[in-house]
């Protein structure tokens, strides 16, 4: 067994690591993504599934929200915990 035990569950096709030389930075290749595969299943969790398009928007909206909380400025940082 690997130490990252979730790569002994991918499929033989996946690859454990990706080439990200041709994106310039993390939001593009992110981006680059969502374009690419808006309709396919990006998560899977209790008989929900979201697409890259769907978490693409989610995302967006509640990056949105947090940017409009009264005091946010530009440049501040957010923790997130979650259960």
């Amino acid at each position: 067994m690997s130490e990252k035990v979730w790569l002994d569950s991918y499929p033989a096709n996946i690859p454990a690591e990706i080439d990200s030389s041709p994106f310039s930075s993390l939001p593009e290749l992110i981006d680059n993504t969502v374009r690419k595969f808006a309709d396919k299943p990006a998560f899977s969790n209790l008989s929900q599934t979201l697409s890259f398009g769907e978490l693409d928007r989610l995302s967006r909206d509640f990056a949105a929200f947090l940017q409009g909380l009264p005091g946010a400025s530009q440049g501040d940082r957010v923790a997130i915990m979650l259960p």
